[in-house]
């Protein structure tokens, strides 16, 4: 079995699954993750531990109460026909099929597109707290990108990030950027959280690169691969997982390896990635616009 976090007192999953490819949940490939928590406030250790292991685990972050507002009022934009009888719309509980005549996932007239453009949205990512530590990170004035990701995710899709780096996706400028991943609700091991590579911040390019391939879409070189089993082999490394709670966030370099797992429950995954630059360096220019999942970056 995995080693288990102090916090964590339940039963896991013998295996899990991402982009429908399973694989075994034990010691061989996975490991918990790292936490942080205790080295906020004191910005050149919490620096330190950035640089050693590529992310920070973050408890207690966000108000818990402000994260199920902003899930309750993005599952308020959809038809009733999302959600199981007999639950509220801020628990997010999936029917099992979406509403017909559903917009294509996050493009225009889909409720996420309209959610990353909505006030409520913009307030909840200037929280204060989340500037100041990517500011931590970064050892100086950081500036929220404003292409901020939206990402919903419910059971019977096998869909997930692949495995990874961010900087493939913004490489038109400064690698002087952290990448904040809130969960919008509780999402358990189960409910497909984001996971990293132990270590991969520190990989050989050339090793990424001979690894890439395999990803369901050829036109798309940025991906390293949607075969996790095969990634963890193949760089040695195994993949670093936690139960996240509203309020939690996790945040990491633009070089680690990281991807999702699938949503496996009936809870809907709904989850947020901001992308913080410091002010003083260039950042991609693609990313000063609102986030739209047919943006082709």
């Amino acid at each position: 079995m995995v080693d288990r976090p102090e916090r964590t007192n339940r039963t896991l999953p013998r295996d899990v699954a991402s982009n429908g490819r399973r694989l075994a949940f034990d010691e061989s490939r996975f490991a918990p993750m790292r936490e942080s928590t205790e080295l906020l406030g004191d910005p050149p250790r919490l620096r330190a531990r950035f640089e050693e292991d590529g992310y920070l685990c973050l408890r207690g972050v966000l108000d818990p109460d402000k994260v199920r507002a902003v899930r309750r009022a993005y599952f308020e934009r959809f038809d009733d026909a999302m959600f199981a009888p007999g639950t509220s719309r801020g628990e997010g509980v999936f029917s099992g099929s979406p509403p017909a005549g559903l917009p294509e996932y996050g493009t225009a007239g889909h409720p996420a597109y309209d959610m990353v453009r909505d006030p409520t949205f913009a307030e909840f990512t200037a929280e204060p707290a989340l500037a100041a530590v990517a500011g931590d990170l970064l050892d100086g004035p950081v500036d929220l990108l404003p292409r901020r990701i939206l990402r919903h995710f419910h059971r019977g899709q096998a869909r997930a990030s692949r495995a990874h780096v961010d900087f493939d996706y913004m490489d038109h400028g400064s690698d002087r950027t952290v990448t904040t991943w809130i969960p919008l609700g509780d999402c358990p091991i189960e409910c497909g959280p984001l996971i990293y590579l132990a270590d991969s911040h520190r990989a050989a390019r050339e090793d990424l690169e001979r690894l890439r391939g395999d990803v369901g879409d050829p036109a798309d070189p940025r991906p390293i691969s949607a075969d996790l089993g095969r990634t963890a082999d193949f760089l040695g490394r195994r993949w670093l997982w936690a139960d996240m709670r509203a309020g939690d966030v996790l945040l990491h370099s633009p070089h680690i390896v990281h991807a999702s797992l699938d949503n496996e429950t009936d809870v809907m995954r709904l989850s947020a990635d901001l992308r913080f630059a410091r002010r003083d360096v260039g950042h991609d220019e693609r990313w000063n616009g609102d986030w739209s999942a047919d943006d082709g970056f």
